[in-house]
């Protein structure tokens, strides 16, 4: 959401920020503004971890998303409706620049993101520096395409339609993580598609009420 619409894909982390496209990013940017300040008043260190989009549930099938009231992202949206717990799934915009028309964006499984914070925290109290990491797979997967992977590893059609394009969606984002693999010696496990969506499912299938 702090970049943008960038010109160029992946992007990396010292790409320069353009104007907020949301509120959310907004306030991303903010939060970023704020703690760099601070860290110039004092010797405190910082990471910064940007994420991509995270998704997707433990591998035990334990521990997962527990989405409550209106869901507006994507994965446990389509998962919602494969259970039957959403009538349908509204796709935002089928006429943007890419392979197929629908939004391409970065998956990254919520345990490789788990795995980063461990690593950033070791960073820091090894001494590094402060610093501002990409949290992705540097792989871009579209709506349509999370859809597709969504009904064969459900076994369910999915019922879903398309409208107009949602306010400050950029068309693509996709992040170069190398500086998170090479400084911070991290590397995602569920790099697949198959894998990230796989897991939201068997969490929502076996867990249709939450908790």
């Amino acid at each position: 959401s702090v970049y943008g619409n960038v010109d160029q894909l992946p992007v990396t982390e010292d790409a320069p920020m353009q104007k907020a496209e949301s509120p959310y990013a907004h306030t991303k940017q903010i939060g970023e503004a704020i703690i760099t300040d601070f860290a110039k008043t004092c010797t405190t260190q910082f990471v910064l971890l940007r994420y991509f989009n995270p998704v997707g549930a433990h591998t035990s099938n334990f521990i997962g998303e527990n989405p409550l009231g209106i869901v507006y992202n994507v994965v446990p949206r389509i998962t919602g409706t494969a259970i039957g717990k959403f009538e349908k799934l509204m796709v935002f915009g089928h006429d943007y620049p890419t392979r197929d028309g629908t939004c391409i964006r970065d998956y990254i499984h919520v345990t490789d993101l788990v795995d980063a914070h461990v690593l950033a925290l070791q960073y820091l109290f090894d001494g590094g520096a402060s610093d501002v990491f990409n949290l992705g797979n540097g792989q871009g997967f579209s709506v349509q395409e999370v859809i597709d992977v969504a009904q064969k590893v459900s076994g369910y059609p999915l019922k879903y339609e398309f409208g107009p394009r949602r306010a400050g969606d950029p068309a693509r984002l996709v992040a170069d993580a190398q500086k998170a693999r090479t400084v911070l010696n991290w590397k995602p496990q569920y790099a697949s598609l198959e894998d990230i969506v796989g897991s939201a499912w068997r969490w929502h299938e076996g867990h249709p009420g939450g908790y």
